[in-house]
């Protein structure tokens, strides 16, 4: 490993590569976890999921206190580095708001009058509350939504499925994550992830709409990646925004937010044109090519150019670096979800690495090893009838139909149940681990219809604002206090981790614990088991031969890989080849060939509203102090950053009196939030980009400041959706931007 470049990475990444040099016994994967020494401290091999990486981590525990965090020097997914998230872990566990013991509420909803009751108490009222609205409404009545990708995401479905109800949602299922994996899995028959653990490292990384520095999810950690950079590969970023990746970037295309369709068809007209793509694997193993190279032909470079706002010679020597680099991987995130015609974004972008060859080869896109079984979803348990009931099914096949991982609910069309009892009404609503006020779009729209619900529980770590408007609130437990398996990367399951409980915190309970408890006092007749049979059985189905208690002795187990794995047996889809010219898709009424849409909201589209809203607004990048809406309580992290941040060209804040470091106001047709204004040449004069997920915990309740920089008062919900995933506008929207002299106090219903 090249420390002297990692250093020079530090610096320009900042405090995110915090590595202890604290001398402790160690161990390797044979050696029990459990090590006393002479102060009676005990340390332990977990996984942090302070967000989800899955950075290998050191317990210490002393008497029953978690004294120290630090990372594992053993784990292949962080080396024992800590992002400043999981350095403060301790600070999180032991934070004076913590919820310690459930909750209920007295007064009218927002009223902040609660009483603490037992968990008896808790579960008996939940039960019977929610066995009445089954037998008056049936159960689809009942809804469960959770936070992205942690720790007891799938047991949410699971308990929904074990109920009868298939309405459960996660804000990411439509528009982070899930659009790809369900793409992936269709166009290639599994979802592929980049090999930055693999002993050759990438040649060319192509960084589309994703900062992995400041974020690094799913197990492809921000450490591996710096590790891959360590090598000097060859990068290309596809940004609006001149991050620290697009700084030092071989090529930086600094794209018009939206467009990723059109750059990504542009380059694949420039690959087939120029035979620059993998002949043989190409021939061999992709199915459906002359009819997508007859399909982009009228997509060149010079068609995107005004398009995209990237030059045509740059779009030219970006596929040309990609295709001549070898082994090249691309390393794409969440951003290219964000818009309503994400997949097809999808699939003309994931035909980069397709036509070069770069599949399942060392350095390359690669196919996981799956060392964890399927995890027992129990959709078996739904009816067909009960599958058609899901929301917004009959339309977003790849959402809540056929062509899902995972089916579930359409956001929108539930939130609609709730608030106005269409197609079917909804009356309950169970939140594990989100908050839902900041996470989901629209917020105005989503208060609403949260108000209308006779009956809201949340499970979190704290009160938030989404919390407030509950009747029961639970206390969660944070991830040092729960045993749980983590397969990374996601889907991939390359690295098979246990994240093993270390303490206990007043009365909290892991979300899996409450799902069973619940499911045994309703009387159900699935999810009842305990937590860790589960696991053992997940285990056991992936065929490595060990317990979850066995796993917890060695920390984690890293599988042998195997590349080239379509040579025996090819592709698991109808054609066993990659399919460019998807047969499902085709079969689903949906278009087998990428094409380029317009955003709805967009100049273009939209000239009238341009004409008042003139400026493109994009979100969503990310924070390394915080994990989405999540931290803002811990000091330590928010002195790193107090306030929100809205970046802006010197050119247009000096033309509409913004001042660097003052509160700026960003509106759009859905509302009107403030941030602080920062100026930097990073950003196109033509484009705004705000930050996501802001509350403010030390702000009065029961609103907690939910109303003043909530960057999901801007976004909107409503259609056009993608025709596939029913994805909403979260990117590329239209703005208004100007100098906010009086803070805001609510702004809810501006422009409702």
């Amino acid at each position: 490993m090249k420390w002297a470049y990692l250093a020079r990475w530090r610096n320009l990444f900042g405090p995110h590569l915090s590595q202890t040099g604290q001398k402790i016994t160690r161990m390797n994967v044979q050696q029990p976890s459990l090590i006393s020494n002479h102060l009676a401290t005990t340390v332990l091999k977990s996984v942090c999921r302070s967000c989800h990486g899955g950075c290998g981590v050191l317990l210490h525990v002393r008497d029953g206190v978690l004294v120290k965090v630090e990372g594992d020097r053993e784990s292949p997914l962080n080396h024992g580095r800590l992002c400043p998230i999981g350095t403060v872990t301790t600070d999180l566990v032991y934070h004076k708001d913590r919820l310690k013991y459930p909750l209920r509420r007295k007064g009218k909803r927002q009223s902040g009058d609660w009483e603490r009751i037992s968990w008896d108490d808790a579960l008996d009222e939940i039960s019977r509350r929610l066995l009445a609205i089954r037998d008056q409404y049936g159960p689809e009545a009942i809804a469960l939504g959770t936070g992205t990708g942690r720790h007891h995401i799938r047991w949410v479905s699971r308990f929904g499925h074990a109920l009868g109800t298939p309405n459960w949602c996660e804000p990411g299922f439509a528009q982070c994550f899930h659009p790809r994996v369900n793409t992936s899995i269709l166009t290639f028959g599994d979802f592929p992830v980049s090999d930055y653990t693999g002993e050759v490292p990438p040649a060319c990384i192509l960084f589309w709409g994703h900062n992995p520095v400041l974020s690094g999810p799913d197990g492809e950690t921000r450490f591996n990646v710096i590790e891959a950079l360590a090598h000097n590969p060859r990068t290309i970023v596809v940004d609006p925004r001149r991050t620290a990746l697009a700084e030092k970037a071989d090529l930086w295309l600094q794209i018009r937010p939206g467009t990723d369709d059109a750059l990504a068809l542009a380059m694949l007209n420039v690959i087939i044109d120029e035979k620059l793509y993998d002949e043989p694997f190409v021939t061999q193993w992709t199915h459906g090519f002359a009819e997508l190279a007859a399909h982009v032909k009228e997509f060149t470079p010079e068609w995107a150019e005004p398009i995209t706002w990237i030059a045509a010679d740059q779009i030219r020597a970006a596929a040309r670096l990609f295709a001549r680099t070898k082994p090249a991987l691309l390393d794409w995130g969440c951003a290219i979800e964000h818009t309503p015609k994400c997949i097809q974004t999808i699939r003309a972008v994931s035909m980069l690495p397709a036509l070069t060859g770069n599949i399942d080869v060392p350095g390359g896109w690669v196919f996981g090893m799956h060392g964890l079984g399927r995890f027992p979803s129990l959709i078996e348990n739904l009816t067909p009838e009960a599958n058609a009931k899901r929301l917004g099914a009959d339309r977003f096949k790849l959402l809540g139909g056929e062509g899902a991982d995972l089916p579930a609910a359409h956001i929108p069309t539930l939130l609609r149940a709730m608030r106005e009892g269409k197609p079917y009404p909804v009356k309950a609503f169970l939140v594990f681990g989100n908050n839902t006020l900041t996470t989901y779009a629209n917020s105005s729209a989503v208060y609403d219809a949260l108000m209308k619900l006779d009956f809201m529980v949340c499970a979190d770590l704290f009160m938030t604002p989404t919390a407030e408007l509950a009747d029961i609130v639970l206390p969660a437990a944070s991830w040092p206090e729960l045993d749980q398996l983590v397969g990374l990367p996601t889907v991939a399951a390359n690295v098979v981790l246990a994240q093993q409980k270390a303490v206990q915190i007043g009365e909290c309970k892991s979300d899996e614990e409450m799902f069973v408890a619940l499911a045994r006092r309703m009387k159900l007749p699935l999810c009842t088991e305990p937590v860790q049979s589960v696991l053992d059985a997940m285990l056991a189905s992936g065929g490595l031969n060990i317990t979850f208690d066995e796993l917890k002795q060695k920390g984690f187990i890293k599988l042998p890989f195997k590349y080239r794995k379509y040579e025996n047996g090819g592709f698991k889809t109808p054609t066993g080849k990659i399919e460019l010219y998807s047969t499902r898709f085709e079969q689903m009424g949906y278009s087998p060939l990428p094409y380029y849409e317009e955003p709805p909201e967009s100049p273009i589209s939209t000239p009238e509203i341009a004409a008042h809203y003139p400026l493109i607004l994009t979100t969503g990048g990310r924070i390394s102090f915080f994990f989405n809406s999540e931290h803002r309580q811990i000091e330590k992290l928010r002195k790193a950053q107090r306030d929100p941040v809205a970046e802006i060209h010197p050119e247009t804040a000096a033309r509409l009196g913004i001042v660097n470091g003052a509160w700026m106001w960003i509106e759009t047709l859905r509302g009107r939030i403030r941030q602080k204004a920062k100026l930097t040449t990073g950003i196109d004069p033509r484009v705004i980009h705000v930050q996501h997920g802001w509350w403010f915990p030390e702000q009065p309740g029961p609103e907690y400041g939910v109303w003043t920089s909530n960057a999901n008062l801007l976004t909107d919900n409503k259609p056009p959706y993608d025709p596939a995933m029913g994805t909403y506008q979260l990117r590329a929207l239209l703005c208004r931007v100007g100098p906010a002299d009086v803070p805001t106090v609510d702004t809810k219903k501006v422009g409702v």
